[in-house]
């Protein structure tokens, strides 16, 4: 677990002093609960050390070059199939479904099985942050997010669901379509 150990130790440098979106945690605690989600899926390394490392280029400001010579081309290879292309030249809220679009097409096509774990965690991490909120916030929630319409993200978790569903009979993802139900009930 040497190299989990320095995935860890990367992406708590790379998130110091980040907080997660409508928290006061630090936002490493999200990467840290990715890994451990994934870890219920498989004892993959390199899954592993991309989990904790899945948002160190789209949040952080890490080169993905950075991380393919400190983390090796497998390990840079999963957390660019987890990273979206902001698009910074644009208003965020202006790009957010062509961006899902695009990582959903990118899920589509994913050889590496990895993949597909990463996704679910992070996924299922990011739900069960997001039902935390609506238990505490309500509808008001979604003020904090770019993308303001419940309906876009009913949309979006859906999609992952239905792309991940080779996983359906694991825990992980009969939680995040449960979370999915019961944040979206049909008709909202």
């Amino acid at each position: 677990m040497a190299l989990f150990e320095e995935a860890v130790c990367f992406a708590a440098k790379a998130h110091e002093g980040q907080r997660r979106k409508g928290s006061d945690l630090p936002y490493l605690v999200h990467p840290l609960e990715v890994a451990a989600i994934c870890a219920t899926l498989t004892t993959d390394p390199e899954v592993l050390a991309a989990a904790v490392l899945h948002d160190v280029v789209e949040d952080a400001g890490v080169a993905p070059e950075e991380l393919r010579a400190k983390f090796g081309e497998r390990v840079a290879a999963l957390v660019g199939a987890e990273t979206e292309d902001k698009q910074a030249n644009l208003p965020p809220a202006e790009t957010w479904r062509r961006r899902k679009e695009m990582s959903l097409a990118a899920l589509s096509r994913a050889k590496d099985p990895g993949v597909a774990i990463l996704w679910l965690g992070d996924k299922l991490s990011n739900l069960r942050s997001i039902r935390r909120l609506a238990r505490t916030r309500g509808r008001a929630l979604w003020s904090i997010f770019h993308q303001k319409d419940p309906a876009q993200h009913a949309w979006y978790y859906r999609s992952v669901a239905a792309l991940l569903s080779g996983l359906k009979d694991t825990a992980a993802w009969q939680e995040m379509n449960k979370i999915i139900t019961e944040l979206f009930p049909e008709g909202n």
